[in-house]
């Protein structure tokens, strides 16, 4: 048995099929063209070469929200619809497709870990996000949390949280790539820039783990300091919730594709379905 995850997002698309255990049989990556038919087109020339794994099903990771397992948006590509990449693996795989946000999937891995309400936010070219325990996403909580595109005011004018502390805004401010930036000034920023919405997530979900992904996983040890002296006073919360860098900042939303496919398989058996 072997399931098959597409990971489409807003630089480049993902494929890996994982065998029941987690094996990793095979695996492509391709820039994600802008046009939706460059995309279609080269979406199904790199998973042709998977028909012979026979996947027990197909997980789809995209950058928006989904509803009723279909993408409802698509991050930057707000024009394309689920149907069609729907349609181009209908052709090639006759098992069932399931569709989910990708931060949601991330959040399925990375919640694994820790006992309780575990929030994944995952700091990328936005902020994205999910709430889940043991690896099952709290649902309609998780569905509906969209944590980069809360408003602040900052620096005199209203901002979504990811134009704030997003690794797009952070290198658009320090003019370098977020895992490159450098000093105690700046990591002071960035705790500041995180502290602001994330606040208001400890506040408002009280979850017993927070935890860091995206690159900026990777520069956590140099601000974690400053940002917990920041949220105990902001929250008024002396014992803050466990604050975590990512296990695997970069394959979170992968094994997480993995281990939400083997759900599935689950779910279906329990309900008599072949």
């Amino acid at each position: 048995m072997s399931y098959l995850s597409i990971d489409i997002g807003g630089t480049k698309t993902l494929i890996a099929c994982m065998s029941e255990k987690g094996r990793l049989s095979r695996r492509d990556k391709f820039p994600t063209p802008n046009s939706l038919r460059d995309f279609l087109n080269t979406l199904f020339t790199h998973l042709k070469p998977y028909q012979e794994t026979n996947p027990s099903c197909v997980v789809v990771a995209v950058p928006g929200i989904v509803k009723n397992n279909t993408p409802v948006s698509l991050g930057n590509r707000p024009s394309w619809k689920a149907l069609h990449f729907a349609n181009v693996i209908e052709r090639l795989f006759d098992c069932p497709i399931f569709f989910e946000n990708d931060a949601s999937l991330g959040t399925v891995y990375e919640s694994k870990f820790y006992s309780g309400k575990t929030i994944y936010l995952t700091f990328s070219t936005g902020i994205g996000g999910g709430i889940a325990e043991k690896t099952k996403l709290i649902q309609p909580d998780s569905s509906h949390f969209e944590p980069g595109h809360r408003l602040y005011k900052y620096q005199g004018q209203k901002l979504e949280w990811e134009d704030i502390a997003s690794c797009k805004a952070l290198e658009a401010r320090f003019g370098v790539k977020a895992t490159s930036i450098r000093g105690k000034d700046k990591y002071q920023e960035i705790a500041e820039r995180i502290a602001l919405g994330l606040t208001d997530i400890i506040k408002d979900e009280k979850p017993n783990t927070v935890v860091i992904g995206g690159p900026l996983a990777l520069r956590f040890r140099h601000f974690i300091k400053p940002l917990k002296k920041l949220l105990k006073e902001d929250t008024g919360i002396q014992k803050l919730p466990r604050i975590r860098p990512a296990r695997s900042p970069k394959e979170a939303v992968t094994h997480g594709m993995h281990i939400y496919a083997k759900q599935q398989d689950l779910d279906r058996g329990s309900d008599g379905v072949e």
